[in-house]
């Protein structure tokens, strides 16, 4: 029985109506991950007996007529940043690399009871820095489109294992496009929520922190789905529904010329735009004023890595790749005017982005500067001729709107010629986050990219060795 690429939304009720067991659908997604993940290493710690265990306890809790949560049943890999009791959980670094946590994180506290069956843990970059995912303790991602390139990151695995078809739905994080980046590199979608949304402990900082953790699903509704469990708000769950006639959205290409976008991501998302134009929506070529935001996420990012990772830098320097150090010894030189400063231009910058969503239903922006890129590379160092000053400045379409607070969807929306997939990203109103989903709803079933599976078979051969 071939389960492993139905919606979740449909596996979900099939399995409340007892159509098909929970022992079933978990069988078919482990044999996707025996024939795929060799190839993708998107899963990087897998429990086999575990996840039977909490099969047959699902199906057994059906027989007996109990009353079960919304994702009974349907296996989850979760992010190897998100602590499970009793799980390895390494953070993609070596000073964890056999660690097991003892308590769940409360988004797995919420998962556990909505019925979820886990797997496993899904790769992330060395303490989730960075869009692309590779660590020294599991190794590179890989892209299931193309097996040479990245997938992203730092949900990476996350986003590859939904892509093959290894799991339905996938829990992610995102500060600077981790749950958005991998979504679009992997034709999968991927929500970056409203500060507050989906709770998961304290900031580490006084501001509202620039991480959040966020759902993941191959459509929208399976994305919503997954939202209302984590956010703990039936109302994502309901159908979304929104009459593209109906709405009046701002594109922009390169977020109103402030960043460099490769042709090939402009050349694939305009007639994206264009369809969504042709069905009736009033797209207006537009874009706040957004210049303040790097400043505004460079010192909140850096300031947070400090308060989460200080620590650790003192007793653990040399075990630190060189850009965990270097940005963590940033936040400690911040000073005092450095941070008033990024909260005044924060303030300023809210205050613009929420008078220009006075005007639009949504803002529409690439996800990424560039296609999915080399594996083995560290980063892209440089974007249509710009040469990137670092890991970050590839990262701009996604971490602006990070600074901005804003929810922000990534939909698929196109393919290169060569077969890559791009994203198109859909920019909300703050707290607006299933106005967002319902306008990628509607965009979704304009383009319909994300029904595009990779290719088959997946070949180990074709990953380089």
């Amino acid at each position: 029985m071939s389960l492993h690429f139905d919606d979740a939304v449909d596996l979900a009720a099939a399995i409340r109506r007892k159509e098909v067991s929970s022992r079933e659908v978990l069988a078919a997604h482990l044999r996707r991950i025996e024939d795929t993940n060799p190839a993708v290493n998107a899963i990087v710690t897998l429990d086999v007996e575990r996840a039977s265990a909490e099969a047959a306890a699902a199906d057994d809790r059906l027989a007996a007529g109990e009353e079960v949560g919304p994702l009974h049943g349907l296996p989850i890999a979760h992010k190897d940043l998100t602590d499970t009791a009793g799980l390895r959980t390494t953070y993609g670094s070596p000073l964890f690399a056999e660690h097991v946590p003892t308590r769940d994180d409360p988004i797995i506290t919420r998962l556990r009871a909505a019925g979820v069956v886990t797997v496993g843990k899904t790769n992330t970059p060395e303490l989730g820095l960075g869009s692309h995912t590779f660590n020294p303790v599991f190794g590179v991602t890989r892209n299931p489109y193309a097996l040479d390139r990245s997938a992203g990151g730092s949900s990476g695995g996350a986003a590859a294992a939904l892509a093959a078809g290894m799991i339905p739905i996938a829990d992610g994080s995102d500060t600077g496009g981790s749950l958005r980046n991998p979504a679009s590199f992997c034709n999968v979608v991927g929500l970056r929520p409203s500060p507050g949304r989906v709770r998961s402990g304290p900031s580490p900082t006084p501001w509202p922190s620039l991480s959040t953790k966020g759902p993941m699903g191959r459509t929208v509704a399976d994305t919503a789905l997954l939202m209302a469990v984590l956010a703990g708000d039936d109302s994502f769950a309901a159908p979304l529904h929104r009459d593209p006639g109906r709405l009046r959205v701002a594109w922009t290409p390169d977020l109103g010329g402030l960043l460099p976008v490769e042709p090939a991501v402009i050349e694939a998302l305009e007639p994206a735009v264009r369809r969504l134009q042709e069905s009736g929506a009033d797209v207006v070529l537009d874009c706040p004023d957004l210049a303040a935001a790097d400043e505004v996420f460079r010192v909140r990012r850096a300031w947070q890595l400090e308060r989460s990772y200080g620590t650790l830098l003192d007793q653990h320097r040399e075990a630190l790749k060189p850009d965990a150090v270097r940005n963590i010894e940033q936040g400690r030189a911040l000073t005092d005017a450095d941070l008033d400063r990024a909260d005044r231009l924060h303030t300023a910058l809210q205050r613009q982005v929420a008078e220009f969503f006075t005007r639009y239903d949504a803002l529409l922006a690439p996800v990424s500067q560039v296609v999915p890129f080399d594996a083995d590379l560290v980063h892209p160092t440089s974007v249509a001729g710009v040469e990137m000053s670092d890991y970050l400045a590839w990262m701009g379409a996604c971490s602006t709107f990070s600074a901005t607070h804003c929810p922000a969807l990534s939909v698929p929306a196109a393919f290169t010629p060569e077969g890559l997939p791009v994203g198109l990203q859909i920019v909300g109103p703050l707290g607006q986050d299933r106005a967002v989903l319902e306008i990628g709803a509607a965009i979704e079933e304009v383009c319909r990219a994300g029904r595009r599976r990779p290719p088959e078979p997946v070949n180990p051969a074709a990953a380089g060795g």
